[in-house]
């Protein structure tokens, strides 16, 4: 086959509620979600294998079984040679490594919502991207209107594990979060230095900081270019642009 190149938009989380936790282990949630303009590459040829260009901070990218790529091929039954260009970095709590999964099964014409959950909580709704109310484990998805959105993102060079903070979310006795995002208190007790990067977003742009999914990225609404010019280096900010008239990441 011809080499096809596939975008693969993040995903943002603009609130998360944790409605509790099935006796299989998932939790179940009620989120609004987002596509944005910071998008991975998939680069798919003929062949076997993944490679990963320009991971950047956050976690290594594991090439094995446990890669989502790997497993939504496994998912949909295909064979590929895959070029992961990430620029959306692991464990920013971003949902890249599902969004590289959604794009596996899009290309292979796999849209079933409910087994895409199954390889991960985001992953069905970056199968259909825009903005979506996200309830169940992540596979009932409410479409929602247009909305045009512009937001300045702070991504710490720390990776988060998500399934550490849905284990602390339970051991601490199911915290509701105070801005959105009930997530929040287990993410800063996983990773505490998280503290500091929200208080420097927030002191910079004057607006509360809020949490991305499970963490790391914190984010606030509107466009701050002072911020995003003024030099700081120990820090990856990104202004995300608005959506497009359809709702999709453009």
């Amino acid at each position: 086959m011809s080499a096809v190149e596939i975008l693969c938009p993040a995903k943002l989380t603009l609130s998360l509620n944790v409605k509790g936790r099935r006796e299989d282990g998932y939790h179940l949630i009620d989120a609004e979600m987002v596509s944005i303009d910071l998008c991975d590459e998939l680069l798919i040829n003929d062949g076997a294998g993944i490679k990963v260009r320009s991971a950047g901070s956050g976690f290594d990218v594991p090439l094995d079984h446990s890669n989502l790529v790997n497993q939504a091929l496994r998912m949909a039954n295909r064979v590929a040679d895959v070029t992961i260009i990430k620029r959306i970095p692991a464990g920013a709590g971003l949902g890249g490594g599902s969004t590289n999964a959604a794009a596996i099964l899009r290309w292979a014409g796999f849209e079933d919502p409910i087994a895409a959950a199954k390889l991960g909580a985001d992953v069905a709704f970056c199968l259909k991207g825009g903005r979506a109310q996200v309830r169940g484990i992540g596979e009932i998805l409410e479409p929602l209107p247009y909305r045009q959105l512009g937001m300045t993102l702070l991504i710490p060079p720390i990776g988060v594990s998500t399934p550490e903070v849905y284990q602390a979310w339970d051991e601490l006795n199911s915290p509701t979060g105070d801005h959105g995002n009930d997530l929040e208190t287990a993410a800063l007790t996983v990773e505490p230095r998280l503290a500091e990067w929200r208080d420097v977003l927030s002191e910079a742009t004057g607006k509360q900081a809020r949490l991305a999914g499970s963490g790391g990225t914190w984010f606030v609404e509107g466009h701050h270019e002072a911020f995003t010019h003024r030099g700081i280096t120990s820090m990856n900010v990104v202004t995300v642009p608005a959506q497009d008239e359809k709702g999709d990441a453009g």
